[in-house]
């Protein structure tokens, strides 16, 4: 079963950091351009970040220069590193890859 694990969110005052986890099975991880999306209360799912398997990557404006997304090939891992984090990063945060999903994890950020 082709399964996305998300981990890392969790409850961080302004301007704190914090590293969310996405681990999936080789098969996809290997072939596909990984992203981190976010959806807030009453929002639609908006992109985050992206990283190709070239290694290249995409931000969105708001997060560019806060936030970094890598990958581990040898994990099988690709990782959001925020920093200065805002209240208005408060969001359910999705890895991609692919076709596939992860189930989200909270991130707030309390003022």
């Amino acid at each position: 079963q082709m399964q996305l694990v998300e981990s890392g969110g969790g409850l961080v005052q302004a301007g704190g950091s914090l590293r969310l986890s996405c681990a999936a099975p080789r098969s996809i991880f290997s072939m596909n351009a990984m992203g981190w999306y976010r959806q807030a209360p009453g929002n639609e799912r908006e992109s985050v970040a992206t990283i190709g398997i070239s290694g290249r990557t995409n931000y969105a404006d708001s997060v560019k220069g806060r936030f970094t997304i890598s990958r581990d090939n040898a994990k099988n891992t690709v990782y959001l590193q925020m920093n200065s984090l805002k209240p208005e990063d408060t969001a359910v945060y999705y890895c991609n890859m692919g076709a596939y999903w992860g189930k989200g994890t909270l991130v707030t950020v309390s003022r």
